[in-house]
């Protein structure tokens, strides 16, 4: 495939938003005093390039070129836009996120007690490569992994993945000859709207207003609910992956960079309603499931969460009385651990629209 740089190649929106020092924050969300980077009406559609930080990082570097030549990637292979946000972009490394955040995007007409609806329309791969990470004790096992080839403690391991976009499949090597494939499914780590408050919030953990939800089953074709926290909503999005386990659990999912098309639309709380979004925090659809979201600091309540949320859910599409719902999740439902390595750990349900025919 040829790379998608800033500005190239085919841009399905009606907005085109590039990635630059000048349209993103790196490791922090936007707040209200935030300057909006793009102005759009309710229903319109956005083209967005977004950046993977991976290559970027402090203990990457800084330098992105110099990053993936190690890996055998050649210049005219690295993204223009992330060789400038490493050099320009302001990040303090310890204190921010790790994640480049683009925007945010003013939606005309957006008020607190609104939802935003966020349309996944297109999801391009800019890149035939990626990385999967763990780093700094984190992930599912601190203080075991990661380690190096003598089985010491490490600070940091990266796997580097090539992908056949056109297959769609990614090739993770090791040893003499030897290989894992994969399946891509590209998706959006992270995708939100700006949160109530003056201070600008880590991009590690996802609340009430999204952010980095880490929920593999958003891919292109499916919609992301967001309680609308600020006029004008504050859209922005980042994180963007090439595939991811549910779990995480080594701290990354297979990070890249990805032109992602998504349409906001402004709906009232009362339109929002029967198709299953709240006020209170996040909720996925794709067309084959409703998706609960709960999170929490603690996996067991993060699940109590997603088990209220899912009976809310019920009740609120399709009038099921509380224990009849209660005792279709337990037979029927999936409830799946989202990821456990974003400080608020997430654990969604998908609930199949099938077994729930329209009235």
């Amino acid at each position: 495939m040829s790379v998608l740089q800033c500005g190239y190649g085919e841009v399905p929106g009606q907005h085109y938003l590039p990635s630059s020092p000048k349209t993103v924050t790196w490791g922090r969300l936007p707040t209200s005093a935030t300057e909006p980077v793009l102005e759009v009406a309710s229903g319109s559609t956005v083209t967005i390039d977004t950046v993977s930080h991976e290559g970027l990082m402090e203990d990457q570097g800084r330098d992105p070129a110099a990053f993936w030549a190690d890996l055998d990637v050649g210049t005219d292979a690295v993204l223009l836009d992330a060789i400038d946000i490493a050099r320009e972009a302001q990040h303090y490394r310890g204190l921010d996120g790790p994640h480049v955040v683009t925007g945010p995007i003013q939606v005309d007409g957006a008020r607190p007690g609104d939802i935003l609806r966020v349309e996944y329309l297109e999801l391009r791969p800019r890149v035939p490569y990626g990385l999967v990470s763990s780093r700094h004790g984190r992930g599912a096992l601190p203080g075991e992994l990661p380690v190096d080839q003598d089985g010491s403690l490490t600070d940091r391991y990266s796997q580097f993945c090539a992908v056949d976009v056109a297959a769609g499949r990614a090739v993770m090597r090791y040893g003499a000859g030897r290989e894992i494939t994969f399946p891509i499914a590209p998706f959006m780590g992270l995708t939100g709207i700006t949160p109530v408050g003056d201070k600008a919030l880590n991009t590690v953990p996802p609340g009430a207003f999204g952010g980095n939800l880490d929920v593999r089953d958003l891919v292109a074709g499916t919609a992301l609910y967001l309680p609308v926290q600020i006029p004008g909503a504050g859209f922005y999005t980042g994180d963007p992956h090439f595939a991811q386990g549910h779990g995480e659990v080594s701290l990354t999912a297979l990070e890249a960079s990805l032109r992602t098309t998504v349409r906001l639309t402004v709906l009232s709380a009362d339109v929002a309603a029967p198709l299953g979004a709240g006020t209170g925090g996040p909720f996925g659809e794709t067309p084959e499931h409703w998706i609960a979201v709960g999170l929490h600091n603690d996996l067991d309540e993060a699940m109590r969460l997603a088990v209220r949320e899912a009976l809310r859910v019920l009740g609120q599409v399709r009038d099921v009385p509380l224990m009849v719902a209660y005792s279709y999740l337990s037979a029927a439902a999936d409830f799946v651990v989202s990821q456990v390595v974003d400080d608020v750990k997430g654990v969604h349900c998908l609930i199949r629209k099938r077994d729930f025919p329209a009235w």
